[in-house]
């Protein structure tokens, strides 16, 4: 199917480019994409393996990193397959519906994770500043709850923006120039943006800014707590227990941040950068997680060993 722009009123596929610009080197740019999906796969799935059977891990930090690890999987499995078969095989043309399904899911768990980096700040906060009322406060049951609010949250804001995006005319291209499905590229392609420009940006504000100033808020309250410890090795101690879950906030928010300013205020900057960046919020954080909480976890790093000296040991 041509490339060329043409005007189309009720698209029944969308084309997806890949990364415009750089179709040349799409070969070469899969390398560390696929090595960053693959990391993904092989760390979160490690680290779901290690709490379910470790007893010694079933506690509300490791149940928060476990949501983490099957949300980092449903991020990078959403879109890492499509990306690598547009960089491998040039299969651009993917199915209307299948276009919207994908972008639902890319959202929704954007939302999702975001509130399970609140829980887990949440959680820090409770055993540092808190400690005798943890296991009272974070409870099974509550940690279940909290969990199942945030998926909630995460379909309950998403599911009116793709609804009102999949019911709009799209009269201009049913061209992407992007490798997924993602919100503000197809809104671009719509006749008529305005309510659904006015309800991302709603989304935007309320989920993913006020839960970061509420883990700001956290980590206030936490170093002030960390500030009246007596001795420095305490201190150290203790705010070295938050040290990768700062991390995965990092990696998180850090693209998202970079991605979204350079999208709307980085008009100068080159249509690669704009889509490289999109794409490295949704496969770098799913590679990082993992390997931040493996190395900085002593008892996941023990157990990981562990299971791969049995596995020798079998070999």
């Amino acid at each position: 199917m041509s490339l060329s722009n043409h005007s189309i009123s009720n698209p029944t596929t969308f084309l997806l480019i890949g990364i415009p610009g750089l179709e040349a080197a799409h070969l070469w740019i899969s390398i560390p994409f696929s090595l960053m999906y693959i990391i993904a796969l092989l760390g979160n799935c490690t680290i779901l393996c290690v709490v379910k059977v470790d007893e010694s891990l079933h506690e509300p930090m490791y149940y928060f990193l476990s949501m983490l690890a099957v949300i980092d999987l449903i991020f990078s499995t959403s879109v890492g397959p499509k990306m690598l078969s547009i960089f491998w095989l040039k299969a651009q043309e993917i199915g209307f519906e299948a276009c919207f399904t994908q972008m639902f899911f890319i959202h929704t768990f954007t939302a999702v994770e975001s509130g399970v980096l609140l829980a887990m700040s949440f959680d820090r906060y409770v055993a540092i500043c808190d400690p005798l009322r943890y296991t009272t406060i974070l409870t099974n049951p509550r940690i279940v709850q909290i969990g199942m609010l945030s998926l909630t949250r995460g379909v309950v804001v998403m599911t009116p923006l793709t609804c009102l995006l999949a019911s709009l005319p799209y009269c201009k291209t049913n061209i992407i120039p992007h490798s997924y499905c993602e919100h503000m590229a197809i809104v671009e392609m719509a006749c008529d943006t305005t309510v659904s420009n006015i309800y991302g940006l709603t989304i935007g504000f309320l989920v993913l800014l006020m839960d970061s100033l509420f883990i700001i808020l956290s980590y206030v309250l936490i170093i002030r707590a960390v500030l009246r410890l007596a001795s420095i090795e305490a201190r150290l101690k203790t705010f070295g227990t938050c040290v990768s879950h700062i991390c995965a906030i990092l990696a998180f928010y850090t693209p998202i941040v970079g991605s979204s300013l350079t999208h709307r205020f980085g008009h100068s900057v080159s249509p690669h950068i704009h889509i490289l960046l999109a794409n490295f919020y949704l496969l770098v954080p799913p590679m990082l997680n993992p390997i931040v909480y493996g190395v900085r976890t002593k008892t996941i790093r023990q157990r990981v060993f562990r299971m791969v000296s049995l596995g020798k040991h079998y070999l």
